[in-house]
């Protein structure tokens, strides 16, 4: 299920610009920020009553319902495990919410944007390139998340209550604005999960430019998430090998 048309997104942002932040470098989250609100800007005008940071949607959803108190309670509101694991916030914050102590923005939080239609979430994450200097692709998702994602998608036979899509902005500088060049869009359940690329000394995070992932995955979700974890499981055991003989080995006879 869809329910963002990103090439229509994609030609509203081509061509408009955001002023160039007055502090911090160009690069991150400093130069991201601006894009990722003029994006957002742009799907809430589409779906005014269904897009949310997701920090506000969360704020709205114990908001509405003022009865249901502490973490345990909250989190059965999202009627989804495998939704709650991404959205929600810790036992101990999601504790202490209330209307006085609401939420704030988080930079780790799953969605920058997200879409929620008939009990079906669009995870949206957005992703910003200065496309005048090479760059390693950015951190994506953690690989160890999604594989537990993954796994309540399983065990809950939940394989059509959310999508993850990305949306990457190609801006470079002209004098004082940061001009979008070109944008590119990409569905994680679209990508061969066997490709993906885990970069473990970084936080084990997945790593890609947006415009590189590959969209010929023909399966099904709940085949996606079986080799995503079949891929996961693989990629683990090389590196913890990997570890034994270099780190392990070595030192055992001082220890022994």
């Amino acid at each position: 299920m869809n329910i963002v048309n990103f090439e229509q997104i994609k030609k509203s942002v081509v061509g408009t610009t955001v002023p160039k932040p007055i502090s911090g470098t160009l690069s991150g989250h400093a130069a991201g920020e601006p894009f990722d609100k003029h994006v957002y800007s742009k799907i809430k005008k589409q779906f005014p009553k269904n897009t949310f940071r997701q920090y506000e949607y969360l704020n709205d959803l114990y908001r509405k319902n003022p009865d249901i108190i502490g973490h345990q309670a909250r989190y059965e509101l999202f009627n989804s495990p495998s939704v709650m694991f991404l959205l929600s916030r810790g036992k101990n914050a999601t504790d202490q919410w209330s209307l006085e102590n609401p939420f704030d923005e988080k930079q780790n939080d799953t969605a920058d944007i997200l879409v929620v239609n008939d009990n079906f979430y669009e995870i949206i994450d957005i992703k910003t390139r200065n496309i005048s200097k090479s760059a390693q692709p950015p951190n994506i998702i953690s690989a160890y998340k999604l594989a537990q994602v993954c796994a309540k998608m399983i065990d809950n036979k939940e394989f059509d209550k959310f999508s993850i899509n990305y949306f990457e902005i190609d801006w470079v500088l002209e004098k004082k604005k940061l001009v979008c060049n070109d944008a590119h869009f990409s569905r994680l359940f679209c990508a061969n999960p066997e490709t993906l690329y885990i970069n473990w000394s970084a936080a084990m995070q997945i790593q890609f430019h947006v415009c590189d992932l590959d969209q010929n995955y023909k399966g099904t979700v709940k085949q996606w998430a079986k080799l995503y974890l079949k891929h996961f499981v693989s990629q683990a055991k090389k590196r913890a090998d990997d570890m034994i003989e270099r780190f392990v080995k070595p030192f055992e006879k001082y220890v022994n």
